[in-house]
């Protein structure tokens, strides 16, 4: 482990001591800093917009959930009034066609010559 370390520390002591090699490894760990961190913000950025969309169609999930419901609660409305209507209508039927049936003169009442 000590020979690794002395083996880092000279070649950083060499570097060190020449400017042009210190000029250009100073930029390209700064570069590769900065890059990191442009990086790390772009995916944060997409991360938020993904969980923006994934919300959206979260939303329009339960949105078509919701309207689904409620047709088939109104549906089920529907098919009561329907019942009920066709009921009356039925009576009414069955009462016209033995109010047809009925003699429309009294019993002891007689024809005009």
């Amino acid at each position: 482990m000590n020979r690794v370390w002395s083996k880092t520390r000279e070649l950083v002591a060499r570097v060190w001591e020449n400017p042009k090699l210190r000029k250009r490894v100073i930029w390209t760990v700064t570069i590769f800093v900065v890059l990191q961190l442009y990086f790390v913000r772009e995916l944060i950025a997409a991360e938020l917009m993904f969980g923006l969309a994934f919300v959206a169609l979260l939303l329009l999930g339960v949105l078509f959930y919701v309207v689904g419901a409620i047709g088939e609660r109104g549906l089920d409305w529907a098919e009561v009034a329907v019942r009920v209507i066709g009921e009356t209508a039925r009576r009414g039927y069955e009462a016209a066609g033995e109010l047809s049936k009925k003699s429309v003169r009294h019993p002891h009442s007689e024809s005009v010559p």
